[in-house]
């Protein structure tokens, strides 16, 4: 993307993130603790050329005072290999992260490995390349990075699921991803993806871990929460059965009932963007969508978390000037 067109999708974005955060409701909860700042990233690295812009990005991201990175997925592009060394290669940047980060996989990483090339049986499996990112990226109840913050895991199965609080937010990472999240689809070749009992058995416990997120903070009287997620639920291009149609519904009724701000952090379709989408079949106005940069622009959002103020959450495009094209 140059830079003009840039500039043109930050404005209009900019301008969407004011209006939004103006018609978030107000929270019920008391504000516990001041201001902090979040990082939202993903979709990165997918070239060479971006694996040299992310380390600048890296080293940006490592001179702020951050609560924690929150990468939603895709360290690769869904062409390249799903070679451990890519894994391994990621492992690395993040655990070198001078900020705590909190890593909710791709379909890139598992979903997309039947793809070519993948030089083994066992990386052109994505249920292999499954079982392997849990083992590489999600060995303890820690985030990732140099300065670790303690994370509940929903599971041993799923440790990709993920919950934690500052500030008395609620945040959770929940393992849905692009590709219609797994379920079955024809390609145009007529050939079939996915898997549905791979996606009906993370789907429940995907739902299990939503509710069981809004029960935690309404226990904990949260002034809000914000889940992290890999897919953009609201761009679906199947007209085969849904792998997001039960998460979204679900999303709306937990919003609903919560009635204070929640924001859903995704990737996917790599623009920043944020909006007020009908989740399911509502507009809801406590209910807010940031989108964060990706392939090919390697930037971040800054998301400053106030418990004490009625919006909670505000959003800032931060543009590696380096990693501009030209």
């Amino acid at each position: 993307m140059n830079r003009s067109r840039l500039l043109f999708v930050l404005t209009m974005a900019v301008l969407t993130a004011t209006v939004s955060a103006a018609a978030i409701a107000k929270p019920s909860g008391t504000g516990k603790g001041g201001p902090f700042d979040v990082a939202l990233i993903g979709d990165i690295p997918y070239t060479a050329v971006q694996e040299e812009q992310t380390a600048r990005l890296f080293g940006e991201l490592d001179s702020e005072k951050l609560a924690f990175i929150a990468h939603d997925g895709d360290i690769k592009s869904g062409s390249s290999a799903c070679t451990d060394d890519v894994y391994q290669r990621e492992l690395r940047r993040f655990e070198a992260s001078k900020n705590p980060l909190v890593y909710t996989p791709g379909d890139n990483e598992w979903t997309d490995c039947h793809r070519p090339p993948n030089p083994t049986p066992e990386e052109t499996d994505p249920l292999n390349r499954l079982d392997y990112l849990r083992g590489v990226f999600f060995p303890n109840d820690d985030s990732l990075g140099r300065k670790e913050i303690p994370l509940q895991r929903q599971s041993d199965y799923y440790p990709e699921n993920a919950r934690w609080q500052r500030g008395g937010v609620t945040f959770a990472t929940l393992h849905t991803v692009g590709s219609n999240n797994n379920r079955p689809t024809t390609l145009s070749n007529g050939s079939v993806i996915g898997n549905e009992e791979e996606y009906q058995a993370r789907n429940a416990a995907n739902l299990e871990w939503l509710a069981e997120t809004f029960d935690a903070a309404e226990e904990n009287d949260s002034p809000a929460v914000m889940l992290v997620i890999q897919a953009n639920p609201f761009e679906e291009d199947t007209a085969e059965p849904s792998g997001f149609s039960d998460f979204k519904r679900a999303l709306e009724e937990e919003t609903i009932a919560f009635g204070k701000p929640v924001v859903l952090v995704h990737g996917d379709s790599h623009t920043f963007w944020i909006d007020k989408p009908v989740i399911s079949e509502k507009r809801l106005l406590n209910f807010t969508r940031v989108e964060t940069f990706g392939s090919p622009d390697v930037h971040w959002i800054r998301a400053t978390v106030d418990p004490r103020d009625e919006e909670v959450f505000s959003f800032e495009p931060e543009i590696v000037e380096e990693n501009v094209a030209p």
